[in-house]
């Protein structure tokens, strides 16, 4: 075949840098966000953090004064509204107890002085990382026990053997493979004898670990967990009956309070048995939970909502809000040099564009809460019962945006209300038909479920049909399956479970 030359015209979309930049920083939490901007501070001398007490003002310069910052900057409703921003992306309790703009080089010198938190704070002497800081300063689980292990004189053999036993360990602290399973993994080739010496070593290390600290830590399965935990308490009847249930696998008929059945195995009465049952509710099945690091971290709301004359509006939280500016000193130092490299260039690119996506995150952010405070201001005043049916469509319309960013939006990102700290994405629900031919969100149906099972008589709790039936008598019409559904996303045992006396 001969070589040809052939002309072609064609469209596409191209993610640029800085696009696909705005897309990541949109998406993170406010965590991620500050861990994302400590380092980048440590690797770019052009971004720096703002830190006088004078204010936004104080990192305006006289040869760059405010005014080309807002007139250079497009409003966050022109850009979002770009097609190059509108980017088709898709993105058991145990109960036993009860667009982005094309920013080129030339446009960016209004970035150079610009302070993310310069629209919400005052200034101050307050670091603006503390609270994250804070939040994210937590102590993982292994490392609590490995900290125990370092202070014991052990062979190497053994030490070994009980870093392998924690290092097994799973988030919530159980051990979810046997001796010989962890064996055959830590030495496959090794034959039958020394697999049992290596098993028998294994079983040594995990007493040891199953004696410190959090109770109940190395167990392969609930009962032994509760066991642990109960070994640890001082002897008395109570400890002993409640000893004897979980090491005879009664949990469940405690769970299902088959007095009569127990009564029968163990020898004893009611009275007893419901002591027994209270310690085990005091115990934790979940040793290593306080370890985790989604537990550990404090939520910190992006938005506030206030209320003014005009009615509930959302305001950016300016604890969460980094103050970020480009080092003036260096960019002008650069700009002099003849010879500068394009690395240099290169980061004092990147350290605009990071200010400019930072300030349109936030930007974004507020639209989206102040239009969702909008549309359900009776929540703010009457709580999640007055919840009204909204979908992520509607706000995206409202806003000319796609529903990929405000799922990117309220993913992660929390509003402090009257009625707690909650996340963006809760303030949206299905719609669920009601007698007179309206709608009703389904968080306002799940809080109705929530009450009526809080006012219930214990000695008689509702049914899901009886729930079902309740809920149609105040107008909204559900199926059974519904309410089991939503009952269950309140962890909110079965009707069973929830009975007693």
């Amino acid at each position: 075949m001969k070589p040809s030359l052939n002309l072609r015209l064609s469209q596409h979309l191209a993610l640029t840098p800085q696009l696909q930049q705005s897309i990541r920083l949109l998406q993170l939490s406010t965590l991620e966000l500050t861990q994302e901007i400590e380092g980048l501070l440590e690797s770019n001398p052009f971004l720096e953090n703002e830190e006088t007490d004078d204010g936004p003002a104080a990192a305006l310069t006289a040869e760059q004064p405010p005014q080309p910052a807002v007139e250079g900057h497009e409003s966050a409703t022109e850009s979002a509204t770009e097609p190059a921003a509108e980017l088709q992306l898709e993105t058991q309790d145990w109960t036993a107890s009860s667009g982005e703009t094309d920013h080129g080089a030339d446009t960016d010198a209004d970035a150079d002085s610009w302070v993310s938190s310069g629209q919400s704070s005052s200034g101050g002497d307050d670091d603006a990382f503390s609270a994250i800081d804070r939040a994210s300063e937590h102590v993982d689980l292994r490392d609590h026990l490995r900290s125990q292990l370092a202070g014991l004189a052990l062979s190497a053999t053994d030490r070994a053997a009980a870093e392998a036993i924690i290092d097994s360990l799973d988030d919530n602290g159980y051990l979810p493979e046997t001796m010989q399973e962890l064996a055959q993994a830590l030495a496959p080739e090794a034959g039958d004898e020394q697999l049992e010496d290596l098993a028998d070593a294994l079983t040594t290390a995990m007493r040891l670990i199953q004696s410190f600290d959090p109770p109940g830590v190395a167990a392969h399965d609930l009962p032994e967990c509760l066991c642990l935990q109960l070994q640890r308490q001082p002897p008395c009847p109570v400890r002993d009956m409640a000893l004897q249930i979980c090491r005879g696998g009664h949990l469940d008929l405690l769970a299902r309070r088959d007095w009569r059945k127990l009564e029968r195995l163990l020898g004893t009465d009611e009275a007893a048995l419901r002591i027994a049952q209270q310690r085990i509710a005091q115990l934790d099945p979940h040793p290593g939970g306080a370890f985790r690091s989604d537990a550990a971290q404090a939520v910190t709301p992006d938005v506030i909502a206030r209320k003014t004359p005009q009615g509930w509006t959302a305001q950016l939280n300016p604890e969460v809000m980094p103050k970020l500016r480009v080092n003036q000193i260096y960019a002008d130092a650069l700009r002099r040099a003849r010879d500068s490299g394009t690395a240099m260039q290169g980061q004092l690119q990147e350290a605009r564009w990071f200010v400019k996506n930072v300030q349109q995150r936030f930007e974004t952010i507020q639209r989206v809460s102040q239009t969702i405070v909008e549309r359900q201001q009776r929540f703010f005043d009457y709580g999640p019962v007055a919840m009204r049916p909204m979908v992520l469509r509607e706000i995206a319309d409202e806003l000319g945006l796609h529903e990929s960013t405000i799922s990117r939006v309220t993913t992660q990102k929390f509003m402090l209300t009257p009625f707690g700290t909650v996340e963006l994405k809760y303030f949206f629900g299905s719609g669920l038909s009601t007698e007179a031919g309206g709608n009703t969100s389904s968080t306002a149906v799940r809080e109705l479920i929530r009450r009526l099972v809080a006012e219930e008589d214990s000695a008689k709790p509702l049914s899901d049909s009886e729930l079902a039936e309740r809920l149609a008598q105040q107008g909204v019409q559900v199926a059974r399956r519904t309410v089991a559904k939503y009952r269950e996303a309140l962890r909110i045992a079965p009707a069973n479970l929830r009975k007693s006396g």
